[in-house]
């Protein structure tokens, strides 16, 4: 007959292994609704130009629950960004560079998509064509690793890649920053936004967006 102190660890791994089949077998991300540019709490407007950006931070519960990735647990910053053209010419972002300077005046531009997952999926090395499109991602080894798909998965479908935004429309999506190390990278700083231009091809102003201390929730959105 089985004591039943073992029968409580046997019952405690099972629940522990099913738990973690349930966060890695979660449903698809999605998404936060995005509102006008201009009705975030961080915010820079062109009236001028007829275009507003905005930036909402996701490091803290509930806000990062969105995610399956704890990003703050691997010295990753997602700011989810929102570009509204109020006017009446699309605007093209397709080379939009972004930038995070701290209060500190630490410098961060946004990571690419490659980066992003070497970071979260603990991949070694610096290869130029991981090639993860298609299938299960092949990790060193030769294994394939779900867990490091899914991440995958979330993080295209997560990262701001729009190229236009259409009059009077708004495009969103997140950035990420790596801000391993940085000391306060929320309070006090700021997101430049440059690279911006208008249908004939001149650059936009350069956006400046402050990051409030507060983190405060978009609206409409988690």
């Amino acid at each position: 007959m089985r004591s039943p102190h073992r029968v409580f660890l046997c019952l405690a791994t099972l629940t522990i292994v099913l738990s973690s089949a349930a966060l890695w077998g979660a449903k698809d991300f999605v998404a936060p609704k995005a509102s006008n540019a201009s009705a975030y709490a961080c915010k820079d407007t062109h009236p001028t130009e007829h275009v507003a950006a905005a930036v909402d931070v996701y490091n803290s519960s509930p806000k990062a629950d969105i995610f399956i990735t704890h990003f703050s647990d691997e010295g990753i910053l997602p700011v989810f960004l929102v570009i509204t053209n109020d006017g009446d010419q699309p605007i093209v972002v397709n080379n939009m560079q972004a930038e995070l300077v701290t209060a500190r005046r630490n410098k961060r531009e946004a990571l690419d998509l490659d980066d992003i997952f070497r970071r979260v999926a603990h991949i070694k090395g610096n290869s130029t064509n991981p090639n993860p499109h298609a299938g299960p991602i092949p990790l060193p080894g030769g294994t394939k690793n779900k867990k490091a798909q899914q991440q995958y998965d979330e993080l295209t479908r997560a990262k701001f890649t729009a190229a236009a935004v259409e009059p009077h429309s708004t495009q969103s999506g997140f950035l990420f920053f790596d801000v391993l190390g940085v000391t306060q990278p929320v309070d006090g700083a700021h997101v430049y936004l440059t690279g911006i231009r208008n249908s004939n091809g001149n650059e936009l102003m350069y956006f400046e967006i402050a990051l409030t201390p507060s983190n405060a929730t978009a609206p409409d959105a988690k």
